[in-house]
């Protein structure tokens, strides 16, 4: 018992911080949720594929994956001397695969996976530094439809296998790096800026701003005043004078938005224009999925350029968020199936129950009290006499 507990906690010693053992039923739950998103992502026409943990760090960290490099453990390949990385993410994963194994697929080209990625460092919000991902991209589409489409599918997604209250907070990770170039703000300048607005902190843009005119002041105080629900914060987006670029970013999210809404009229939408945390390689429209009561993020995704100039949007969910909000479903009703005389198991009558939905545990060793048995493996029911009764 004492080292079940161990294994159980997070914080022992017989694991590194951020790592952790998955335990019955918590891992048949959380696999079952796995299985439901990605036959759902299979039936809107996303085909599964499955990358390998470990690669080549050339290929690993290449393009979109370049962001990630601070966070990829590297280890040296003992066969061939080059060194590899962990994967810390899998979308760059999907972006390869694209680009050389899918090269003359079709476009616009749908894909799904599913696996664990391993990070340096977890975060407050996200301790956990090994933890399974589950997605969808869609790779060679430019259109706010296909935007609009990875949104309302994962969020779909989300509340078809039970979550409650979903709302999504849609962002532009591009807008205040466009707008600080529009206006020509010299480097120094725009990273205090690009601070102290992550801070949404308006004393301190104004600040940044020393020097910069009144324009610039307002435009980046108006981004600020953005934020909310989608309908009042693209109203206040909309009366802002932004330079063409940033203007044009501003009315693909518009667009994004009624398309979204069209399809999922009672999903919660919210803006962010500014937030720029955690997206390390989006180059559009980007998104997080929340729910009511439930602390941190669900999942993230966006549009981004893959290697090669190739438009793709997608989302990752992060199943060590999305399991434990979710209620584990029923047990399963278990048989205990005791040792027949004849030194074997009751085989035939096992298959049968198992043909019905029953989970059937097979005794190894005689037992004089098979319902005792049967309770202490955690079985219900018990196979008696040719048929299935109480323990």
């Amino acid at each position: 018992m004492d080292d079940q507990q161990n294994f159980a906690d997070p914080g022992s010693k017989l694991l590194p911080a951020g790592l952790a053992d998955g335990l019955p039923p918590d891992a048949g739950h959380a696999a079952a949720l796995v299985d439901r998103l990605v036959r759902r992502f299979g039936a809107q026409g996303y085909d599964l594929v499955k990358t390998p943990l470990v690669e080549f760090e050339e290929s690993l960290l290449n393009g979109i994956g370049a962001a990630l490099k601070s966070h990829c453990f590297r280890l040296m390949d003992p066969v061939s001397q080059r060194m590899m990385g962990v994967r810390p993410d899998i979308t760059p994963q999907i972006a390869r695969i694209a680009r050389t194994r899918l090269g003359r697929a079709p476009r616009p080209l749908r894909l799904c996976y599913a696996g664990d990625v391993l990070r340096v460092k977890g975060t407050q919000l996200r301790p956990a530094r090994q933890f399974e991902q589950v997605g969808a991209e869609l790779i060679g589409a430019s259109s706010a439809a296909a935007d609009a489409e990875v949104v309302a599918m994962g969020a779909g997604a989300l509340a078809a296998i039970g979550v409650k209250h979903l709302s999504v907070d849609l962002c532009i990770p591009t807008l205040v790096p466009a707008l600080a170039e529009a206006m020509a703000l010299p480097p120094a300048q725009t990273a205090a800026l690009r601070a102290a607005m992550d801070r949404k902190d308006v004393a301190a843009v104004e600040q940044a701003l020393a020097g910069a005119g009144e324009r610039a002041v307002a435009t980046f105080t108006g981004l600020l005043r953005a934020t909310g629900k989608a309908a009042g914060a693209l109203a206040t987006l909309a009366r802002l004078d932004l330079p063409a670029t940033a203007a044009a970013e501003r009315d693909r999210l518009a667009e994004v938005v009624a398309l979204v809404q069209r399809a999922m009229p009672d999903l919660t939408l919210t803006v962010d224009p500014v937030e720029m945390r955690g997206y390390e390689y989006d180059s559009g429209v980007s998104f997080t999925f929340f729910a009511r009561g439930t602390p941190g993020e669900l999942g993230r995704g966006g549009r981004y350029q893959a290697a090669g100039a190739e438009p793709s949007t997608g989302f990752t969910l992060f199943m060590d968020s999305i399991a434990p909000a979710l209620p584990a479903p029923a047990p399963a009703r278990r048989v205990f199936v005791p040792l027949d005389a004849a030194g074997g198991t009751a085989g035939s009558a096992a298959e049968a129950l198992r043909a019905e939905g029953w989970i059937t545990v097979a005794g190894l060793d005689p037992v004089a009290d098979a319902a005792a048995e049967a309770r202490r493996l955690g079985c219900s029911h018990r196979w008696d006499g040719g048929a299935v009764v109480a323990a």
